[in-house]
């Protein structure tokens, strides 16, 4: 779909405005089919567990931070069945760990309090390396250390240690080169 709406071709394109401003165009696309599978299932808001699944699915780093297959697939069990309506049950609730406080940035509408968390410690922990975006890695490791996000949850009930594997996706960024 084109928008129709003629720009003065003097003036730049607008920028992206909102949590996901700051991301490499690979963590941009995982924003995307987190807002898609957040519609798709009927939530009001897209929380850390969209992001952890659309993760998973589009980012091959992110994936191999995990330890092993078997691991990762209980992982993925454990989204799948949010997503078709069994196992865990926060359809029509507000996540909120608390990271942030009450008042919230109208451009965070349609996100859950710690999904704002997350990316925003996201783009934090790129900037720590001089990067100007971040990337998946980035915001796996962001999730990981929220302990009281649904994300967190998720992987704890998959037998997954959350600290470690925070520590992990760190380890892994040290040293990176910088993305687009």
């Amino acid at each position: 779909m084109q928008n129709r709406t003629p720009r003065n071709p003097e003036q730049p394109a607008p920028n992206p405005v909102g949590p996901d401003a700051g991301f490499t165009v690979e963590l941009a696309s995982v924003v995307t089919g987190a807002r898609r599978r957040a519609l798709r299932d009927g939530d009001r808001q897209i929380d850390t567990a969209h992001l952890l699944h659309s993760l998973l699915e589009s980012d091959p780093e992110v994936r191999e931070a995990f330890d092993g297959g078997p691991q990762l697939a209980r992982v993925l069990g454990y989204l799948v069945q949010r997503s078709i309506g069994y196992g865990l049950r926060w359809q029509g609730s507000v996540e909120d760990s608390g990271a942030l406080p009450v008042v919230r940035d109208p451009a965070a509408d349609g996100w859950s309090p710690s999904a704002v968390a997350a990316m925003e410690d996201a783009l934090y922990r790129a900037g720590l390396r001089g990067e100007p975006r971040a990337c998946g890695l980035d915001l796996l490791a962001a999730l990981a250390a929220d302990g009281e996000c649904r994300a967190v949850e998720v992987l704890g009930r998959a037998g997954v240690d959350a600290g470690w594997l925070s520590g992990r996706a760190v380890e892994r960024t040290a040293g990176a080169p910088e993305r687009a």
